[in-house]
């Protein structure tokens, strides 16, 4: 099974990008809002994913496959009401971890959010996060992808 451990913040400032790579992505739910097991597509510059990420907050389950483009094309209708647009920029931190900042488009432009994925709970729970990162959301569901691309930026 496998598992993923990660914290999630606002960004407080963007920092330096220019060693960072940048994908486009383009998500979509097949789930709905009061389903606990959430079910995607993503297209990410030219490939595209099926991902299933189960119930949590820091740490869920998550199983994903590559797809087709006629594979996702099939069912990217069916996530009509329930999508979100972002640039998503990977770079390193200087303690050695990877970030994944997400710069939202669309309906969520102005909202970025940056990801922290870890080894283990206890590397989660020592993490000093840098300067230009904001508040945790780990736990607050408001910030989750399936519900900002159901009910928006919360107020």
């Amino acid at each position: 099974m496998s598992t993923e451990i990660e914290r999630k913040f606002l960004v407080n400032k963007l920092p330096d990008l220019a060693a960072a790579k940048k994908a486009v992505v383009k998500q979509g739910y097949l789930t709905g809002p009061a389903d606990s097991t959430e079910l995607r597509l993503r297209q990410k510059n030219e490939s595209f994913f099926l991902t299933l990420k189960g119930a949590g907050d820091m740490v869920r389950v998550e199983r994903e496959a590559e797809i087709s483009a006629h594979q996702f094309e099939t069912f990217w209708p069916e996530t009509s009401g329930r999508r979100v647009e972002k640039d998503r920029f990977t770079g390193a931190l200087p303690d050695g971890s990877c970030f994944e900042l997400d710069v939202f488009k669309g309906d969520l432009q102005g909202l970025r959010l940056v990801e922290v994925e870890f080894p283990s709970e206890a590397s989660a729970a020592a993490f000093e996060p840098p300067e230009w990162f904001g508040p945790d959301v780990t736990s607050d569901k408001r910030y989750k992808n399936k519900n900002l691309a159901i009910d928006g930026i919360p107020a």
